[in-house]
């Protein structure tokens, strides 16, 4: 099991102490979260809140998600990862240049991790179809894997049409990308690409069964090889559960310590942050089996 920090929801200057003290006690990785902007209005509910609203990010900087992963990369040897970066609010051939900077500039030790927004003013302020996203993040997620590779690439589909183009640099090796999302539709594309990305922390059983289904759908399409699941634990964190979690499949977990769901800014000292990393680094992570 891989651990790695997920704060990121906090003031920015926060952001490289933490990376650096998680890179001195061990842990794996630095996980980032996307946020492009917060509408003053919006009647849609958000899936992974206990009363569906968004006011959580009211309060709460969100540095944009692919400089942020390359801060953290160049400033460390964490592996990052985005969870997830709301794919189809990008054009894929700049998101391709960025994750595949990104990869270059850390040796390979980015994971691209995608997904759609819940939100439709997400789509709208942008001038993006909400109806067709999953169509639209399919195509996006075909044009950065061709372009990842460095070589001529052209792409003719229904959203995206474009003649042979190359991006250099290319990726540093194959560039994982991780799917997020808890539907059918969500879980099939995570199972035909390299991992998923849970949200918010889920009940045991109900992790089971997204995991049970992610399992069948890659039996349904013949993939075999190394799949990432990446979940989440908020709060007190315990080794058992942890090792629950390992039981049913999770290879990385990332790790929160104040609740991110909370209505109210973020005013607690990088020092308590860190204090917390050590705590957790001395007394959990430091009696997790190594690979």
């Amino acid at each position: 099991m891989r651990i790695h920090v997920g704060e990121t929801m906090t003031p920015v200057e926060n952001l490289l102490p933490l990376a650096k003290a998680a890179e001195r006690l061990g842990y794996a990785g630095y996980v980032v979260s996307d946020s492009l902007f917060y509408p003053r209005v919006s009647a849609t509910e958000y899936t992974y809140t206990d009363d569906g609203g968004r006011n959580f990010l009211e309060n709460k900087p969100v540095a944009e998600c692919f400089v942020l992963a390359a801060a953290i990369g160049v400033a460390t040897g964490l592996e990052v990862t985005t969870s997830v970066v709301k794919l189809p609010m990008r054009h894929p051939i700049y998101a391709a240049k960025l994750a595949t900077s990104i990869s270059a500039l850390t040796g390979g030790r980015f994971n691209f991790g995608v997904g759609l927004s819940v939100w439709p003013e997400d789509y709208s302020v942008l001038g993006i179809g909400y109806e067709n996203r999953g169509r639209r993040i399919d195509e996006c997620i075909e044009i950065v894997r061709g372009l990842a590779t460095g070589e001529y690439f052209e792409y003719h589909g229904k959203c995206y049409d474009f003649p042979q183009i190359k991006i250099n640099p290319p990726a540093c090796g194959r560039m994982p990308i991780l799917v997020g999302g808890h539907s059918d539709a969500a879980l099939r594309r995570a199972a035909r690409h390299d991992g998923w990305c849970a949200a918010g922390g889920l009940p045991p059983a109900q992790l089971a069964e997204h995991i049970g289904r992610l399992q069948r759908f890659r039996q349904e399409t013949g993939q075999a090889g190394r799949f990432r699941i990446f979940e989440t634990d908020i709060g007190q964190i315990d080794y058992d559960a942890i090792m629950r979690k390992a039981e049913l499949g999770v290879s990385d977990l990332i790790v929160y310590f104040r609740n991110i769901y909370a209505v109210e800014a973020d005013t607690e000292p990088v020092s308590l942050k860190i204090e917390r990393l050590e705590r957790f680094a001395a007394t959990v992570m430091a009696r997790l089996p190594r690979e």
